[in-house]
């Protein structure tokens, strides 16, 4: 009984550390999964940032194209790019040169540097969009595999909570039973106690009037 007693109080203890370790599994999984919602929406948020910049620089390099070196302009598409958006992201910026300049405004320097800064930009730009784009490939690669383990760590300690539970109550059965049957015995014990006390009595009883009548 006392073994069984012992087991019992290792299995409980054991129980409750799979279930507390099962809440904290769950616990981890959510925060994780908040945490890469999160990085998810500002990654995607970069990128629609970073793709209407780079078109906005596009559209204003064309344009300075059109005025300076004609040759590299690409005509626009049927839904231009007003310039009231270039002034909106880049407020302050002058205006395009009038095509009336002569020859030396359109090989100017400060026009090609201009250009350069543009171009400096954009591949800033793609760089910064790269980047976050193999950091959210690693991002969502790592949170999938954190998932993974999770799950199998989970059907795993639910599989032995499930079977600890089963050991749980076959011990507690079988220590009832034993439990009722060392009860038994010990009922059984009185009674063949006092029958045996009771059988005493009446030896004693024979072998005094057996004297008696022998007298």
């Amino acid at each position: 009984i006392e073994e069984a007693e012992g087991t019992l109080a290792a299995l409980a203890e054991e129980i409750k550390g799979t279930e507390a370790g099962i809440k904290a599994l769950d616990k981890s999984v959510a925060q994780a999964t908040e945490l890469r919602k999160e990085e998810n929406a500002e990654y995607k948020e970069l990128m629609a940032s970073n793709s209407q910049a780079k078109d906005v620089l596009g559209w204003a390099k064309n344009r300075l194209n059109k005025f300076y070196n004609p040759k590299l302009y690409a005509a626009p598409p049927k839904r231009e790019l007003t310039e009231d958006a270039f002034v909106q992201y880049h407020r302050g910026a002058p205006p395009p040169a009038p095509e009336t300049f002569g020859p030396y405004t359109k090989k100017s320097s400060e026009t090609g540097g201009v250009i350069a800064m543009i171009d400096l930009l954009i591949r800033d730009l793609e760089k910064e969009m790269t980047e976050a784009d193999v950091m959210e490939k690693d991002a969502q690669g790592e949170y999938e595999k954190v998932m993974a383990e999770s799950s199998d760590k989970r059907a795993a300690d639910s599989k032995a909570l499930t079977q600890k539970g089963a050991m749980k109550a076959s011990t507690e059965e079988a220590l009832e039973t034993e439990k009722e049957s060392k009860a038994g015995s010990i009922k059984e014990l009185m009674t063949t106690s006092e029958y045996i006390a009771a059988l005493h009595a009446e030896c004693d009883w024979l072998v005094q009037y057996y004297d008696e009548r022998k007298e």
